[in-house]
Formats: C-alpha cells, sequence, structure tokens
C-alpha cells in the first residue's frame, strides 16, 4: 500500500564536503565519543531519553571547547548531533529514522545506503565511517533483542523498538561489507483510512474483510517482496473483537495488534553451540496448547505451513497468516511445496484437500509500477474439482495502463460473484448486502 506522505524530521545533509575534511570530522567524533564514554557512567545516568541527552549535549560541548575544532556553528551542532546519536541511537542511521516518509531502508556495505520512499528508491549521502562502525550498529540493534551477528551467525533477523524489521547479512557471507536491510513500520502506521484515501481499497471491500474476520473465516494474505502483506495482516486483525485470545507467532516481533488480550511468541536461534533453536513450527504446535480463539502467524515460509492448515482445520477458525506468492493461482503449487518440506509425504491431493479446507478467503497484495501498494484480489476458495483447487474472485483492481508520472492507474471492481458463505456471516451476525455484489466499478484511481 502507498506510504502516506509526511512531514519529515532531520533529513540528510546536502551540502558537499571534501574527503579530507570528512576524515577530520569523523575522527573529532570518536575522539569526542571516547572521552564522553570516559567520563561518564551512562547505566548510573537516570531519568527520561531527551533530559539525558541534554545533559549529555552540555558536555559533549565542552569537550568540543578543549579540542579547540575550527568549525562554523552548523558543522559544530551537527557534530554534537552525531555524537549524541552514537551514544543514544544507531548512529548515522538516525537521520534516516527520523524521516517518516522512509519504508525501507537498505545498506549495502558502509559507504551505500538506499532508501525507499513513496515506492522510489534513491541513494542517500548517509555513510558509516567503515565496516567496523556499521558492524557495531547492528551488533547494537541484534543484541538489544537478544540476539547475536557474528562469524558463526553470519545471518539474522530482529526488529528496532518501534516494531520495524531488520535483516544483517556479515561477512564472510556479505562480500562488500555487512548488509543490512530494515523495514519501517514506524510509530504512526498506516490505518484503513490511509488504504482509503491512498485508493489502495476501497470503503466497500474493507467492510466486506471486517465481516469475514468477526465471522472467524480463515484468511490467507499474499504477494510479493515489499507489496505490504504484513502492514495488512496487522490491519485485518484489528477487525478481531477484543474479547478473543489471541496467538501472534513470528520470527521477528513486528505484529501491533490493539486487543488487550495478545501473547506475542518470536522464534529464537540456535546458541553458539548449534543448540536451542526454537522455530515457528515449534511455537505453532506449542499455542495449540494455550487456547487461542486466533491463532496469527508473521508468514508461513516452511515445514510450518502444515500445521497451520491443520489448525485450521481442527476448530482455530478465524486464524490469519500470509506467505509469499504472485497469484492467487501459484498459491496452491507455494502450499503444496511448503508442506513437502515438513517430511511427510502426503499425496498431492490430500494437501489440496487440507488447503481447500482450511482457508476461506485470499486477499493479495501487490506493488504496481510506480510504487503504488493495493489490494488487487479478495478471492473465496470454493473447495475441490477432481485434483483442482477451485476459487473465484469476489474483489478485483483491474489496471487499464501507466500514466505519464510512471504510476499504474485502473479501477476497482466488484466482479459479481456472490461468495458462498454469505450464510455464514449473517449467522454470525455480519451480514453484508447482496447488493455489493452486484457487477460494478467500485472505486477508479487515476494514478495521480
Amino acid at each position: 500500500m502507498v506510504d502516506p506522505p509526511r512531514q519529515t524530521g532531520k533529513s540528510a545533509p546536502k551540502a558537499k564536503v571534501s574527503e579530507e575534511k570528512i576524515e577530520q570530522i569523523n575522527a573529532l567524533k570518536m575522539r569526542l565519543h571516547r572521552k564522553l564514554i570516559d567520563k561518564l557512567d551512562l547505566t548510573r545516568m537516570v531519568g527520561e531519553e531527551e533530559t539525558l541527552r541534554a545533559q549529555v549535549k552540555e558536555i559533549v560541548a565542552q569537550l568540543a571547547d578543549q579540542e579547540n575544532t575550527l568549525l562554523n556553528y552548523n558543522e559544530r551542532q551537527r557534530l554534537i548531533d552525531e555524537v549524541l546519536d552514537e551514544t543514544f541511537g544507531l548512529g548515522p542511521l538516525e537521520v534516516i529514522l527520523a524521516d517518516t516518509s522512509i519504508s525501507d531502508i537498505l545498506v549495502n556495505g558502509p559507504k551505500q545506503v538506499y532508501v525507499e520512499r513513496r515506492g522510489k528508491l534513491e541513494l542517500t549521502e548517509v555513510q558509516f565511517r567503515d565496516n567496523a562502525h556499521l558492524m557495531h550498529v547492528i551488533d547494537k540493534i541484534v543484541s538489544a533483542v537478544g540476539r547475536r551477528c557474528d562469524e558463526t551467525c553470519p545471518l539474522v533477523d530482529a526488529r528496532l523498538a518501534d516494531g520495524s524489521r531488520v535483516n544483517a547479512v556479515i561477512p564472510p557471507l556479505a562480500i562488500d561489507g555487512a548488509s543490512m536491510s530494515i523495514r519501517r513500520f514506524g510509530a504512526d502506521p498506516l490505518q484503513w483510512d490511509d488504504y482509503i484515501n491512498f485508493k489502495s481499497v476501497t470503503p466497500e471491500m474493507r467492510d466486506f474483510l471486517a465481516a469475514c474476520v468477526k465471522a472467524h473465516l480463515n484468511i490467507l494474505v499474499i504477494g510479493g517482496t515489499g507489496s505490504g502483506k504484513t502492514t495488512l495482516l496487522n490491519n485485518l486483525s484489528s477487525f478481531i473483537p477484543i474479547s478473543d485470545r489471541i496467538v501472534t507467532i513470528e520470527d521477528a516481533a513486528e505484529l501491533q495488534l490493539r486487543q488487550p488480550h495478545v501473547v506475542r511468541l518470536e522464534t529464537r536461534p540456535a546458541n553458539i553451540e548449534g543448540k536451542g533453536r526454537i522455530t515457528i513450527r515449534d511455537l505453532l504446535i506449542n499455542s495449540l496448547r494455550m487456547r487461542p480463539d486466533r491463532i496469527v502467524v508473521g508468514e508461513c515460509r516452511g515445514a510450518e505451513t502444515l500445521d497451520m492448515l491443520q489448525a485450521m482445520n481442527t476448530g482455530h477458525d478465524g486464524s490469519l497468516t500470509t506467505l509469499h506468492a504472485n497469484s492467487t493461482r501459484d498459491t496452491t503449487a507455494r502450499v503444496e511445496t511448503m508442506v513437502m518440506m515438513s517430511g511427510f509425504e502426503l499425496p498431492v491431493r490430500a494437501i489440496r484437500q487440507q488447503f481447500a479446507s482450511a482457508i476461506n478467503l485470499i486477499v493479495q497484495a501487490q506493488r504496481l509500477t510506480g510504487g503504488p501498494r493495493k489490494i488487487i484480489s479478495v478471492t473465496e476458495v470454493t473447495g475441490m474439482e477432481g485434483e483442482v483447487v477451485t476459487m473465484q474472485d469476489i474483489f478485483a483492481f483491474e489496471q487499464l495502463g501507466v500514466g505519464g508520472n510512471g504510476k499504474a492507474f485502473g479501477q476497482f471492481v466488484a466482479t459479481g460473484i456472490r461468495p458462498s458463505f454469505l450464510t455464514r456471516l449473517e449467522s454470525a451476525g455480519c451480514a453484508v448486502d447482496p447488493d455489493l455484489f452486484t457487477r460494478q466499478v467500485l472505486m477508479t484511481d487515476n494514478g495521480d
């Protein structure tokens, strides 16, 4: 879904500075940081971060005076801010993290940092001093959530305090220096009103999805990388009644459910001896003993898919999950492949029957040409015909072309097919107007 343009905080510096000047400032910054650490015991300082930053800022300014720096006022203030970012935050990343219009941060080694803003990738002027500096920031992120990233574990998934998802790969796997990807969620994530304002969904589709969630239909969210699956899953979960007990299971906890009765579970990597790993499958099997009304799995990507289907088929209706698939038809093949990873040699027909009886609705998110993210189809799984899982689109986005601004445009339509579970919605007190499913255009997006 399209990320809304919001007012930004700090912005990356634009003025060009000579390499020699950059090296001098970096050396000065390192000296000030070392002096600050020597002078203070930050573990003994108490109070809110803003108060601590103000106290430390005064000390850094005094240390800068002792250095007799030949910096102008702006350079001096920037130096102080950067030392504070190194002390309290994530160093050079802080200037990017303050910009709420950025949805992805892609660090390709210490000297190349890209961001995605409103669907477009752009290179920033933000850099790390060297690979050791970048490694220090990665270690700071992963250690905060009890994980590690070193030669014995060079791949790691973690999260920031705001729920943003982090993946890091370090040498020797990353050849040109450590690499890090941050998927932003931020303190002000997209809500359903944002979806509608940015024409990512229609009010009618939203109300229909709300009824399906409340009526305990099992829903699968699909899409490619960066299509907005997790954000959509989070918003679908907002329709779950507050009386339900919800268990969420994720690799790196990023869902932000608003209900009061939520148990959040997160996987654990193996320790330095290669033991103690807890997978999504382990957590999913255990969650069945926790008396959940709803199970929400951040993403099915392996053997746990079989357990998820079995849970949906054995009384845990109303469960939600996501998986990577490029179309609703591809979903069946993806599920078959992942179920086979469980180690059980099940016939393909048996897997398809499990899928057809477990999943009621497939919601597909997609990032279109030019960056806009939309819910492009809402599809009912109707059952089996012979060896084939049968499906029917209820709502769809019909792309009509690409505008002069490079963005796709089109229209949302009701396909004219009435879902077979309407009586189930009615019996759950979530009746939907049957006229909604008459063939019609619900909303037009001109790509503006």
